[in-house]
C-alpha cells in the first residue's frame, strides 16, 4: 500500500523536476577580458611606487597630520564604514537562511464550543476518566519546540550567502578606494594652498616694485619729463595688482575651508610651510607594469568582486526554477490541565512533514528575475573591463604629464629669470629717458604673469605626483 503511494509521488516529483529544468530560458553570458599591455614604456621593471605607504610617500609633516585627521574624522568615510557593517550583517543573515529555524513556543488558551454542534455534542458525551467529563469551557496549555528547514539541494541559499560575502568584500574595497581618493584630494588641496601662498607673496613683492616705479614717474612728471598719462597708467597698474591680492586671499580662505571640510572640522587656519614649495623636487616615479593594477587598484578589485557576486546571483535566480524541499517538525506537550502536561505519552505531541514545491504555471516573475540577474552579470563584466581600461589610461596620462611638466618648468624658470632682469633694465632705461613708460609697464606685467605661471606649473607637478600615486593604486594601505 505504501509503495503504491510513494512511487506515484516520486514520479510526479521527477516529472516536475524535468519540466522545470527543460523550461529554463537560455541566456548569453559574458566573460570579461583581463589582457593589458605589457608595459607603459619599453621598461618591464616591476618596482611600483603604489607599494609605498602614504606616510612615506608624502614627507611634509603638516600634510601627513592633515591626512591622519581626515582618516579619523571625515564624515563620508565614516558613513562608508557603516555600510561595510551593514554588508557584514547581510552575510550573517544569508548564512542563517540555509540553517534550520527552531522556535520555542509556550501558550495557554480557553475554548467554549457550542453544545448543539457536532463537536460540542461529542465532547459533552466524552469522559476523560470514568465518571469525569470534559471540562467546559475547555482550557488548553502547550509547551513545545517547532522547526522548519528548506533543504538547500540546489545551493540557492549557499550561493546567496557567497554573493553577500562578495559584496561585503566589495564594500571593503570601495572603502579603500575612497581612502585613496581622500588622501589624494587633501594632498592636491594642500599643494594648491602652498601655491596660492607663493602667488600672494609674488603679488606683494610686485606691488612694492610698482609703487617704487610710481614714485619715480611722479618725480619725472614734476620735472616735466613725462605727462600725467604716464602717472595714471602706473597708478592703474598698482591698483590692479592690489585687487589681485584680495582675490588670492579669498582663494586661500576657500581652499583652507575645503581642507577643513575634508577633515570634518569647522574653519580654522591650516598649518603649512609655504616657503618650501618652490624648492620641492618631485621624486622619480616607478610605475611598474600594468598587470600590477589588478592587484593595487581598489576600484578594479571592487569591480571584480561585484562581477563574482553578479555571477552567483545568476545561479541563485536559476535555482528558483527547480523544486524546493521543505521539512517541518515539532515536538511538545499539550493538555487542558497543567498537571497533565507531565503525563506522557498521553500529553506528548509531535509531527514531521516534508514538501516538494516547484513553479509550474505563470513563471514570468522567475524568468524576469533570472534575465535581469544575467543582464546585471553582463553589466558587471563590462564595468570590470572599463575599470581596467580607465586605470591604464590614467597612469599613461599622468606619466606623460609628469615628463612634460618637468620640461615646461625648466623653460619657465629661464623665462622668469630673463623677465626679472628685464625689469631692472627697463627701469634704468626709463630713468635715463631711453625707454617709454609702456615698456616698463608691460615688462612688469609679463614678469608677474611668468612668476604666476611658474608657481602654477610647480603646483601641477605636485598634483601630477599625487595623481600618479592614486592612479597606480597607492594611498589606501
Amino acid at each position: 500500500m505504501r509503495k503504491k503511494i510513494i512511487y506515484p509521488c516520486l514520479g510526479a516529483a521527477i516529472l516536475t523536476l524535468l519540466f522545470a529544468a527543460c523550461s529554463i530560458p537560455a541566456v548569453v553570458e559574458k566573460t570579461p577580458g583581463k589582457d593589458v599591455p605589457g608595459g607603459y614604456t619599453d621598461s618591464r621593471d616591476t618596482t611600483n611606487t603604489a607599494k609605498v605607504s602614504w606616510r612615506e610617500y608624502f614627507t611634509d609633516p603638516n600634510l601627513v597630520a592633515l591626512i591622519d585627521t581626515a582618516l579619523n574624522n571625515n564624515q563620508e568615510l565614516n558613513i562608508t564604514l557603516q555600510e561595510i557593517r551593514i554588508a557584514q550583517n547581510e552575510v550573517k543573515a544569508r548564512k542563517g537562511e540555509y540553517l534550520p529555524f527552531v522556535d520555542v513556543k509556550a501558550g495557554a488558551g480557553i475554548d467554549k464550543v457550542a453544545r448543539y454542534t457536532s463537536r460540542g455534542a461529542s465532547e459533552a458525551t466524552t469522559e476523560i476518566e470514568p465518571g469525569r467529563e470534559m471540562p467546559e469551557p475547555l482550557p488548553d496549555y502547550l509547551v513545545g519546540a517547532f522547526a522548519s528547514w528548506e533543504v538547500d539541494i540546489w545551493h540557492k541559499l549557499r550561493n546567496a550567502k557567497k554573493s553577500a560575502v562578495m559584496r561585503y568584500l566589495s564594500s571593503v574595497e570601495g572603502k579603500n578606494f575612497m581612502v585613496t581618493n581622500l588622501v589624494s584630494e587633501i594632498a592636491n588641496a594642500y599643494y594648491e594652498l602652498l601655491a596660492l601662498d607663493n602667488q600672494l607673496q609674488i603679488v606683494k613683492r610686485n606691488i612694492e616694485i610698482q609703487s617704487n616705479a610710481l614714485k619715480i614717474v611722479r618725480l619725472q612728471k614734476e620735472a616735466a619729463r613725462v605727462t600725467e598719462l604716464a602717472v595714471r597708467k602706473f597708478e592703474a597698474e598698482v591698483l590692479s595688482t592690489r585687487s589681485l591680492q584680495y582675490e588670492i586671499q579669498q582663494q586661500i580662505i576657500e581652499t583652507e575651508n575645503r581642507i577643513n571640510f575634508l577633515l570634518g572640522r569647522y574653519p580654522q587656519p591650516v598649518a603649512r610651510d609655504s616657503d618650501a614649495f618652490t624648492t620641492i623636487i618631485p621624486d622619480t616615479i616607478q610605475a611598474g607594469i600594468p598587470a600590477q593594477l589588478l592587484e593595487n587598484r581598489p576600484d578594479i578589485r571592487q569591480a571584480e568582486l561585484e562581477l563574482q557576486a553578479a555571477k552567483l546571483d545568476v545561479m541563485v535566480a536559476k535555482a528558483n526554477f527547480y523544486p524546493s524541499v521543505g521539512i517541518t517538525a515539532g515536538i511538545g506537550l499539550q493538555a487542558f490541565d497543567p498537571t497533565y502536561l507531565v503525563k506522557t505519552p498521553e500529553s506528548l505531541l509531535y509531527n514531521v512533514a516534508g514538501d516538494l514545491v516547484a513553479p509550474l504555471v505563470n513563471r514570468n516573475a522567475i524568468k524576469a528575475t533570472y534575465n535581469s540577474a544575467n543582464a546585471k552579470q553582463i553589466q558587471a563584466a563590462y564595468n570590470y573591463e572599463r575599470t581596467i581600461l580607465k586605470a591604464y589610461i590614467e597612469v599613461a596620462n599622468q606619466l606623460a604629464k609628469i615628463d612634460n611638466l618637468g620640461k615646461s618648468y625648466e623653460l619657465k624658470s629661464m623665462q622668469v629669470e630673463a623677465l626679472v632682469q628685464s625689469i631692472n633694465i627697463a627701469n634704468d632705461l626709463f630713468t635715463s629717458a631711453r625707454a617709454e613708460y609702456m615698456e616698463v609697464l608691460l615688462t612688469q606685467r609679463d614678469a608677474l604673469e611668468s612668476k604666476f605661471e611658474l608657481v602654477e606649473t610647480r603646483k601641477q607637478q605636485m598634483n601630477a605626483r599625487v595623481s600618479i600615486y592614486q592612479a597606480l593604486g597607492g594611498g589606501w594601505n
